[in-house]
């Protein structure tokens, strides 16, 4: 009888942990992130495994631009999930955007690790297209004495062409317009428009169109052109 009471009583604890998962996740869903957030919090109070609740509270955090509990939850998940690229990409994403803003010094002892996260990454996934993605920003943007390098980029965007060659062109169109080629970066952002033909991809050509090239003729027939397809 006794074991009978423990099994119903574990019973509706479970139903009731996986309604509030539930419900966590519509709210998440809806950008709720603050209701979100407190029902994953006491969620995790029950289940301080749940691995899936930790991942979201990382999530959120990211939203809310809270680089510190999103490094904590992702540290989490890298170190009980090693294998996992996607733990390894959001940790070294959080980790980069703590960098970005603080002060020169505390981000120059941070950068290793956020290179390191992202190249595990790719490591563990030969088809993981946002590690590859952020390791051709790192290395666009790192200046070239502490690791930047075109050539390191242009390697991963060519990775990513193999993947996709949507996210292969944009890639190297980013590249060009951060060294202002922007007739190359034209070329590969209508090849990804072409292939694509998505809000992202209409996008980055409009906006070198309007804000690079200057050119409010060609930015305009692009967007009717979008609009009307």
């Amino acid at each position: 009888m006794k074991n009978i009471q423990i099994f119903f009583l574990l019973l509706s604890f479970s139903v009731f942990s996986q309604s509030t998962f539930e419900k966590a996740e519509k709210l998440y869903a809806q950008k709720k992130y603050n209701e979100a957030e407190k029902l994953f919090s006491e969620l995790l109070k029950s289940q301080p495994n749940h691995i899936k609740t930790i991942e979201y509270l990382g999530d959120i955090a990211g939203h809310q631009k809270d680089w510190d509990a999103g490094i904590i939850n992702y540290k989490k998940l890298k170190v009980s999930y090693p294998k996992n690229a996607n733990y390894w990409y959001k940790y070294g994403g959080a980790l980069g955007m703590k960098a970005k803003e603080s002060n020169k010094f505390k981000a120059l002892g941070m950068i290793d690790e956020v290179e390191e996260s992202f190249l595990t990454a790719a490591k563990l996934d030969v088809k993981h297209v946002e590690s590859r993605w952020a390791l051709v920003m790192l290395y666009i943007e790192l200046p070239a004495m502490i690791g930047g390098s075109e050539k390191k980029a242009q390697k991963y965007a060519d990775e990513l062409m193999v993947l996709s060659k949507v996210d292969g062109y944009l890639a190297k169109g980013y590249i060009d317009v951060y060294f202002k080629r922007y007739s190359k970066a034209e070329i590969n952002y209508k090849k990804a428009h072409e292939i694509g033909n998505s809000k992202t991809t209409f996008e980055k050509l409009y906006d070198l169109y309007l804000n690079k090239l200057k050119d409010k003729t060609r930015a305009n027939k692009l967007k009717l052109e979008f609009e009307n397809k």
